[in-house]
């Protein structure tokens, strides 16, 4: 099975992905969270040709991505778990854990480093937030992130399955956690103590600065009780709340174009390290 799902990543990841974004952008279009303030439409086009953009640069700047690097470290013994006998299951289990924790990790550096805030904030500059937000990334950001991967994958050892169910699952979480979609409050209490819910996420993407500064979690919500980077509701509520970022409030200017050169150009604004959370919740 695994063989299986290695020989066929690029088929799984694009029928998860196209299958996950599919049945989100429908349940947030039949049960919305939120009114949502500027064009969908627009939105989408835009954010789906960023990833197309992403896609090239990871294509022409990589000549393998994380799954392949996993095999490479294998032949060459690279990493903890090339290096000793721990059953096949411990390895993929330990590693998906550690591969998770590592993001979380990252994605607190991305707003606690400026020059790295600049690619992030394209992330965050979306004055909405529904399932396509999950996608929109910078490029650059995007493959900072494989060469952390790559890190990560050779001190690890982590098995290729590993780091084949790690990417689908990270993929699928932030098309699932950025999704504009309505859970009933007592399902997502009980769901948050698994898995980053929508609800639980939406606060990260809040114009206060506190709140901008919390959850960062992207699979499991462990890492921000663990670290005290938790909240549990943004303080305005979920329908008042003013998501994106101050600066960029503009609805009109969302473009492809505007994403790409937001880095360069964007003002950095409330950078969020500069705050401390007043209430962990």
């Amino acid at each position: 099975m695994a063989d299986f799902l290695i020989g066929h990543e690029n088929l799984v990841r694009g029928s998860v992905f196209v299958g996950l974004l599919t049945a989100m952008g429908l349940w947030e279009t039949l049960a919305p969270r939120r009114a949502l303030t500027a064009p969908r439409g627009f939105r989408w086009v835009n954010n789906l040709a960023l990833v197309a953009v992403e896609a090239v640069v990871l294509r022409l700047g990589f000549p393998m991505l994380a799954v392949a690097f996993a095999g490479l470290a294998q032949q060459r013994g690279w990493g903890f778990f090339n290096q000793v006998g721990a059953p096949g299951w411990l390895a993929v289990l330990v590693s998906f854990l550690v591969l998770d924790l590592v993001i979380y990790a990252q994605h607190r550096l991305f707003h606690a480093v400026p020059v790295l805030w600049r690619l992030h904030m394209v992330h965050h500059a979306d004055p909405d937030l529904d399932t396509s937000t999950g996608i929109r990334f910078h490029p650059v950001e995007i493959a900072l992130s494989m060469l952390i991967k790559f890190a990560a994958v050779a001190l690890i050892g982590a098995p290729a399955v590993a780091v084949l169910l790690f990417e689908v699952v990270l993929n699928g979480s932030s098309i699932f956690n950025h999704a504009n979609v309505r859970i009933p409050p007592t399902v997502d209490r009980w769901l948050r103590r698994l898995v980053v819910t929508p609800d639980m996420h939406r606060v990260h993407h809040s114009v206060a600065v506190a709140e901008t500064n919390s959850n960062f979690g992207f699979n499991f919500p462990w890492w921000d009780r663990l670290f005290g980077t938790y909240r549990a509701q943004p303080r305005e509520g979920h329908e008042a709340m003013t998501i994106g970022l101050a600066q960029f409030q503009d609805r009109r200017r969302q473009g492809l174009g505007w994403m790409l050169m937001l880095p360069v150009v964007g003002r950095t604004g409330l950078y969020p390290r500069r705050s401390v959370p007043d209430s962990a919740g």
